[in-house]
C-alpha cells in the first residue's frame, strides 16, 4: 500500500539528538576530544566573565559551533545559525537542544570575538595537541622550515644533505593543512581586521584541521 504524503502532527514530540547521531559517526570521536580539551580550559573561561549579570553564550558551545563552520565551509556566521536552527546533528554537536532557540548572528559573532581577543584559540589548540589520545600522534623528529627568502637555506648544497628527501615528503603535508584553511577553513579571505585577530582566526582554524583528521588517524569511521 502507498504511504500518503501528508505530513502528520502531533501535540507533542520528543527527540533524542543521541539516538539520531550514527554511534560511528567521526563527529562523535571529535566531539569527545573537543570537550575533554575544552574541561582543560574551564578556568580560562572563567576568568573571561564577569560573575554577575545577564548570562552569555556558553563559551563552549561558541567554539563549538565555530568549528562546525570550519568543519562544513559555511561562509557566514548567519548561515551558521541557519544551520543550527534546523540541522540536528549541528545542533547535537554544539550542546544545543531540539527546541532551544538559537543565536542572533551579530551576537554570536560579538561574543565569539571575545574569545578570540582573549588568545582562546591557541590555548585551545595546545589543549588539543596535549589531549592523551592525540599526544602520542606527535612527533620531533621532524620540522620544516620555509627558507625561499634565506639564501643560506635556498642553497643548491642544501639538495646534497641527507635530511632533503624527507623534507620534500613533510613539504606535502604541510601545504595540505594551508590549502584546507583557505579552501575548506574559509581563510582564502580573512574576515577580521588586525594581526592579532587572525593570527587568531588562523591557529584555531589549524585546530581544526588537527581535530578532522583525528577519526581516521585514531581508527574511527562511520560502519
Amino acid at each position: 500500500m502507498r504511504g500518503s504524503d501528508e505530513r502528520t502532527g502531533s501535540l507533542f514530540s520528543f527527540v533524542d539528538l543521541e539516538d539520531r547521531v550514527p554511534a560511528r559517526h567521526p563527529l562523535r570521536k571529535i566531539r569527545q576530544i573537543v570537550n575533554d580539551a575544552l574541561a582543560t580550559l574551564d578556568g580560562e573561561f572563567s576568568r573571561l566573565y564577569a560573575s554577575e549579570g545577564r548570562p552569555s553564550i556558553a563559551p563552549e558551545k561558541l567554539l563549538r559551533a565555530s568549528l562546525l563552520q570550519a568543519f562544513y565551509s559555511i561562509r557566514s556566521e548567519r548561515q551558521l545559525m541557519e544551520q543550527l536552527d534546523y540541522n540536528l546533528l549541528f545542533r547535537w554537536f554544539v550542546g544545543l537542544g531540539v527546541d532551544d532557540p538559537v543565536w542572533v548572528p551579530t551576537v554570536f559573532t560579538k561574543n565569539r570575538d571575545r574569545l578570540l581577543d582573549a588568545d582562546v584559540a591557541a590555548k585551545f589548540m595546545a589543549a588539543v595537541l596535549a589531549h592523551r589520545e592525540v599526544k602520542p600522534l606527535l612527533s620531533n623528529d621532524h620540522f620544516s622550515v620555509d627558507g625561499t627568502l634565506v639564501e643560506a637555506w635556498a642553497s643548491l648544497k642544501s639538495l646534497r644533505h641527507a635530511s632533503y628527501a624527507a623534507s620534500q615528503r613533510k613539504r606535502k603535508l604541510i601545504e595540505e593543512a594551508f590549502g584546507w584553511a583557505k579552501t575548506i577553513a574559509g581563510l582564502a579571505k580573512v574576515k577580521v581586521r588586525g594581526l592579532e585577530r587572525v593570527r587568531h582566526q588562523f591557529t584555531f582554524a589549524m585546530a581544526a584541521y588537527n581535530l578532522i583528521r583525528m577519526p581516521k588517524l585514531l581508527g574511527w569511521a562511520a560502519v
